[in-house]
């Protein structure tokens, strides 16, 4: 009996340290599970009514424990979320809505903080959704209202809660970017911008339109990525809707009392270079390990990347890894490298192996393929070729610098595109591909044909060729003669132009003192008595001939007769001014890399003469073209431009050179040749010629016409320009196929 309760009383004692163990157990596992991790999935956010903003943190779990708090310098409301990890894609979010500018995620010391960037100090309402954590940041307006109406001023309130839209203006940045600059009556604007394919709407909640900025503006002159700017009143707000040319890049943001949108050219994605270092952007990990089975390490990489790793069976060996903050997707490779390991990657499933094994296994694989391709039935395909020839495209499948090694034996394989057993004809006369080959071999090549069968582009290449002629030709001359004769004693003096004109004004002079019965020793032959009277030729009274050579010039003459005395003088002067503008305008559509030539013209007969075989003369007539000829070569580039190979050409018949042999034309000869590289559509000047000739030239008499003023009677002056340009520009035109 004694035995029987003690037996009891150590049962009991028994019963209770095992409820007490339970009991302790029961609170560890609560304990852990209070602690257990949790994750931040995603972050996201919507514009709401009235300014606000929602920004929702979707968590594997409840979240418990968040602890929320602001800052007013910078403006920012954060929100601390214990024990949890962000698995979030996105680290930073702009936002460009309401009071909030942009969200940024952030994991330290076992905890994620999600802070939202402010335009302003706002207020902010937070509540749970089941796994989901939802704060809602306010306009911000309504703050500043609240702290106004605190302090007593409502009026103030008010005011501060309407807003206008006092200037909508664009302007082109130093970058080539479109800003829109939206400018308030103060500040505490609320806008909402989104973006759906080429067209970006923005809407303003609080701020009313004035009618005069209701309007559409065209702003393609700028030449930026805007085209388009339409705004109008929506309820009792405005709504700004901005075409624009793709690819584009948009940014918003707001400074005081005003909101600009700037929208960018879309930057080209850096090409990544295939001998740079790998970039690595995992989750970070530490480890710390002594002498430790591969397999248990590739095994932790495998939780903390969250992929499904397969480890073959020749894996084996321990490792010492000593590494801190490191990605999770560096430290395999690292593990990998000092192993002789390499891997493979299918989804989210990865294989690791030996180097070797890897290879040989792919070996293996390339074999049998090879293998199945010498023993897998051909089959006969017919494939049409639309827009090249068929040839060409047989002889491209079939070229022999398509050559590599393959196959066990590692013999050359020359059938270019083709299997060992696979040939491919060409019919020119329906332009289609017969080709005979492995289901997967015809396959690709048809494939292949799809790429390569495509219509080439086309290009509108027009030139023009300008010849401008300006000249100007001034001329001013004089003519002036003196003539008389007189008597002194019994001898006659008399003066003109020149021994004729002398010789005539002394005949008169006798013949006039004959009829008056005055005696005279000896009469001059051809001299007889009488009252002949006249004057000379003009020619042999003149003492200075030096009229202007210009035909039609104006002129003033004057002749004063006295007793014994003629004087003549003529003043003249002419004017030439001329312009000429000649425009050649060919035009010419070709293919893509095929070359075009358009001439227009005249070919010159000219006559020589040549030996006839009996040793007389035989005239022939040839000809020489005088015509203007474009020559080009387009090359459209992969970034839409055109490289043009191009020759231009202008010829015209200037006169004939005449010999004993014959007539030859002398042709000005007007040529360019040169490779530019143009715009799609852009006109560019591909050189010019510009020649100035400039004359002056004075003919006078010595010292007499050198005298002020009355020199002008005794001199010849001209002055002539000429002025000749030529330039020729080039406007290529990429057609588009698909306006018909």
């Amino acid at each position: 009996m004694k035995w029987t309760i003690a037996g009891a009383i150590r049962r009991t004692a028994a019963q209770r340290f095992g409820a007490a163990l339970c009991v302790l157990l029961a609170s560890f596992v609560a304990a852990a599970a209070a602690h257990a991790e949790n994750v931040l999935q995603d972050v996201s956010y919507a514009p709401l009514a009235g300014g606000r903003v929602q920004v929702t943190l979707k968590l594997a779990s409840p979240a418990s424990g968040v602890r929320a708090f602001t800052t007013e310098t910078p403006p920012r409301i954060a929100l601390d979320i214990p024990d949890t990890r962000s698995t979030a894609s996105q680290r930073h979010i702009e936002v460009g809505s309401g009071a909030a500018s942009a969200i940024n995620v952030a994991e330290a010391a076992g905890r994620t903080r999600v802070v939202v960037d402010l335009y302003r100090v706002s207020t902010y309402e937070t509540h749970a959704d089941g796994n989901n954590f939802v704060l809602v940041v306010n306009n911000g307006n309504a703050a500043n209202a609240a702290a106004v109406i605190a302090a007593g001023d409502q009026t103030k309130a008010v005011g501060a809660a309407v807003q206008e839209v006092s200037n909508i203006d664009f302007r082109r940045g130093k970058n080539g970017e479109g800003r829109i600059i939206i400018t308030f009556s103060g500040e505490g604007s609320s806008a909402d911008l989104k973006r759906q394919g080429d067209k970006i709407s923005l809407d303003v909640y609080n701020a009313r339109l004035p009618s005069q900025l209701a309007q559409r503006l065209d702003v393609l002159d700028f030449a930026t990525p805007v085209q388009f700017i339409e705004t109008h009143s929506k309820g009792g707000g405005a709504h700004m809707d901005i075409t624009a040319k793709a690819p584009f890049e948009q940014l918003a943001y707001q400074t005081g009392n005003q909101y600009i949108v700037e929208v960018a050219p879309a930057k080209e994605k850096e090409k990544r270079d295939p001998n740079a270092p790998p970039v690595y952007s995992g989750k970070r990990v530490t480890f710390d390990f002594q002498d430790i089975p591969t397999r248990a390490v590739l095994q932790l990489i495998a939780q903390e990347s969250e992929l499904n790793i397969v480890v073959a069976d020749s894996v084996t060996g321990n490792v010492t890894l000593r590494l801190n903050n490191v990605p999770w997707d560096q430290a395999l490779d690292i593990v990998l490298q000092s192993k002789g390991l390499d891997k493979r990657r299918n989804g989210n499933v990865v294989w690791v192996a030996p180097q070797k094994e890897i290879a040989d296994r792919e070996q293996a694989m390339a074999d049998a393929r090879l293998k199945l391709e010498q023993v897998s039935e051909t089959v006969t395909e017919y494939i049409p070729i639309s827009y090249g020839q068929a040839k060409d495209i047989a002889d491209l499948l079939t070229q022999k610098s398509k050559q590599g090694t393959g196959g066990s034996s590692g013999q050359a394989i020359t059938s270019g595109f083709l299997s060992e057993r696979g040939r491919v004809s060409a019919d020119d006369r329906t332009n289609t591909l017969l080709v005979v080959d492995t289901p997967d071999k015809v396959r690709a090549i048809r494939e292949l044909v799809a790429k390569l069968d495509k219509p080439v582009q086309q290009v509108l290449i027009e030139a023009r060729v300008v010849v401008a002629a300006d000249n100007f030709a001034r001329e001013l001359g004089a003519k002036f003669g003196i003539s008389g004769a007189t008597t002194v004693g019994s001898s006659v003096v008399s003066t003109s132009g020149n021994l004729n004109g002398s010789q005539y004004m002394t005949n008169q002079a006798l013949a006039n003192r004959l009829a008056t019965g005055d005696p005279f020793p000896v009469l001059p032959p051809g001299v007889t008595g009488g009252s002949s009277t006249g004057a000379t030729n003009l020619g042999d009274r003149l003492n200075v001939n030096l009229p202007t050579s210009t035909t039609n010039a104006g002129s003033i003459g004057l002749s004063v007769l006295g007793a014994n005395v003629l004087l003549d003088l003529e003043l003249s002067a002419g004017q030439t001014e001329g312009r000429s503008e000649l425009i050649s305008s060919p035009r010419v559509v070709t293919a893509n890399q095929k070359e075009a030539n358009i001439t227009q013209g005249q070919e010159i007969p000219y006559s020589t003469i040549t030996s006839a075989a009996g040793g007389g003369a035989l005239p022939t007539v040839a000809f020489k073209e005088a015509a203007l000829a474009l020559k080009v070569t387009p090359n459209i580039t992969a970034d839409g431009r055109v490289f043009l190979v191009l020759e231009v050409k202008k010829d015209a018949l200037n006169s004939y050179y005449t010999n004993a042999t014959g007539s030859y034309p002398i042709i000005d000869k007007r040529e360019m040749t040169t490779s530019v590289l143009v715009d799609n559509g852009q006109t560019v000047v591909l050189g010019g010629v510009y020649e100035f000739d400039k004359q002056d030239s004075v003919t006078k008499v010595p010292f007499l016409g050198d005298l002020p003023g009355l020199g002008a009677f005794f001199r010849n002056v001209k002055k002539s320009n000429q002025k000749a340009e030529l330039l020729i520009f080039v406007t290529p035109k990429i057609l588009d196929e698909n306006l018909r």
